[in-house]
């Protein structure tokens, strides 16, 4: 099957959200016989090459800086390009990871009868879906002309559902489980660590910061290690507070050494879709600790592997700590983390999404 995957950048050297999840998907269709080829733009001039066997076509996206100015959805200049190579193409079915994309695709669809999904790396709830101009008329025409929209959790199908009167089918984002391993030995020290970035509001580092005092007070050897922010303002509100490090973990060997040696990660922010962090240090054999709100209690679903807290405050995120701290010195906890990750294995993702472009084709 001759898979189009629309996404509006690419960077092979970037395995973090979207681009990670396009790459990881690409392969996985590749290695299971499936000939997927990458449609995306970038600022510098129209470009073709083979990137990890999969076909990829960069090109030269106009200037956005009007748009973006006036706060509309971004990447609406990548359309016509994503529309002009579908149509041209011999693709059998076509995925978009973003709204703008999922117009080219869902049009194509309109045109040519041959399918197209939008896989939403997100949950789309009011305060998302008003956060730019056009977006709810963008998300709306995407979802009536693609064949099929995926949800990453429960929590973000129950949003569709609840905000545009659409059902959306789960599928899980995947971890690379024989990546993200245990092995090595925890930091002497109590140690957290949360991959987040400080510089978004929505995840909560702050929160994390002052809950992570009150943990000093009981146990004070402890460690919290934050991901370094990549604005020198942000980071020098961290330094030199006691027990807090900043760590360069763009790497992802460097990731899979900090989740090793943590005691705990945690993931302290709202609105989650799903909560992929918290799935590979659990993958490692780190017991987790997040919000009781969206996705992540869909990850975190039972003792062994973590704790969640319930209010917004610094006392209760502390006492998931403390609590979670305690979790990773039982023998078994490592065990029972590892299990829990496998089930949102990379294998299990790219199996759904297979299984639900073979059922689009065939219909």
């Amino acid at each position: 099957m001759n898979v189009a995957l629309l996404s509006p950048c690419y960077w092979p050297e970037v395995r973090r959200g979207g681009e990670r999840f396009v790459h990881d998907l690409g392969a996985g269709l590749l290695a299971r016989g499936q000939r997927p080829r990458l449609i995306t733009s970038h600022p510098g001039p129209t470009a073709r090459s083979v990137e990890d066997g999969m076909a990829v076509v960069r090109w030269r996206r106009p200037p956005d800086g009007r748009l973006a100015r006036r706060l509309f959805e971004p990447y609406l200049t990548h359309v016509p390009l994503s529309y002009v190579s579908l149509v041209s193409g011999d693709d059998d079915a076509a995925l978009a990871v973003y709204p703008t994309d999922a117009l080219a695709a869902g049009r194509w669809t309109r045109r040519t009868g041959r399918p197209s999904v939008l896989a939403y790396l997100g949950i789309p709830d009011r305060r998302a879906l008003v956060d730019r101009r056009g977006r709810v008329q963008i998300m709306r025409q995407a979802l009536r002309e693609c064949s099929a929209v995926t949800a990453l959790s429960r929590a973000a199908a129950d949003a569709f559902e609840r905000w545009l009167g659409v059902e959306a089918r789960v599928i899980h984002p995947g971890v690379d489980v024989t990546a993200f391993t245990p092995g090595g030995d925890r930091a002497q020290a109590p140690t957290i660590f949360c991959a987040a970035d400080a510089g978004e509001p929505r995840k909560r580092v702050d929160l994390l910061v002052e809950a992570f005092g009150r943990v000093r007070r009981e146990r004070r050897d402890a460690r919290l290690v934050l991901t370094r922010p990549r604005d020198p303002a942000i980071a020098a509100r961290f330094a030199g507070e006691p027990g807090i490090e900043l760590a360069d973990v763009d790497d992802r060997d460097a990731l899979v050494e900090a989740y090793r040696c943590a005691w705990v990660a945690a993931l302290p922010s709202f609105g989650e879709g799903f909560g992929l962090v918290l799935v590979e240090a659990m993958a490692c054999g780190t017991p987790v600790v997040g919000t009781e709100h969206g996705a992540i209690p869909e990850i975190v679903d039972r003792p062994e592997v973590g704790r969640l807290f319930r209010r917004d405050e610094p006392d209760d995120l502390a006492r998931a700590l403390l609590e979670a701290l305690e979790l990773a010195g039982d023998p078994a906890t490592a065990a029972a983390t590892r299990a829990r990750a496998q089930d949102f294995s990379l294998d299990r993702c790219v199996d759904a999404y297979g299984q639900l472009l073979s059922e689009l084709t065939a219909g």
